[in-house]
């Protein structure tokens, strides 16, 4: 019997570890929905591809592997945010803030974030492959861990390494 118990014990464990990563449907939902603000929401894995979503406030959200590719999610708040594997491919975040966001590994392909402020974000692993940067709140440092190509627009005097 307290081996049943302890069986049981591990497996529920090992589910309620794995549920508390899950996405949240109704978070997600809700920024569908218009809701501007979803402050430290789980929305992993979310699909929020060719929405207009401008203003939103998602600082400190769990966007790990969320499509947001073709969105446009200009002025909004992404500081602290989990946005590492996401996809923004052509997407359009103008004068948003990823202050401190994670992007490690984020797919940035043609995204447009012109005047965005990246003050401590982490790119490292980022693909900013035809991304326009112009006005960008950036460092070299930063840059030095992502990598783009010769249709990368960056601000004044800064460099990008190439993909491979």
């Amino acid at each position: 019997m307290a081996r049943n118990f302890v069986v049981f014990a591990v497996l529920y464990a090992l589910f309620a570890a794995h549920a508390a990563n899950a996405q949240n449907a109704s978070q997600i939902e809700k920024i569908r929905n218009g809701a501007k603000s979803c402050a430290r929401c789980n929305l992993f894995q979310a699909d929020f591809s060719y929405q207009n979503l401008p203003y939103r406030t998602l600082n400190g959200a769990r966007l790990r592997q969320a499509n947001l590719s073709l969105s446009t999610m200009d002025h909004s708040n992404f500081s602290a945010a989990d946005l590492s594997v996401a996809n923004l491919f052509g997407g359009r975040f103008t004068r948003a803030s990823f202050i401190n966001a994670n992007l490690r590994k984020a797919n940035m392909v043609g995204t447009y974030v012109g005047y965005a402020d990246f003050t401590g974000a982490d790119l490292a692993g980022a693909c900013l492959s035809g991304a326009n940067l112009t006005g960008a709140r950036i460092t070299q440092r930063q840059l030095d861990t992502a990598c783009g190509d010769a249709s990368t627009i960056l601000p004044s005097g800064m460099t990008v390494p190439t993909c491979h």
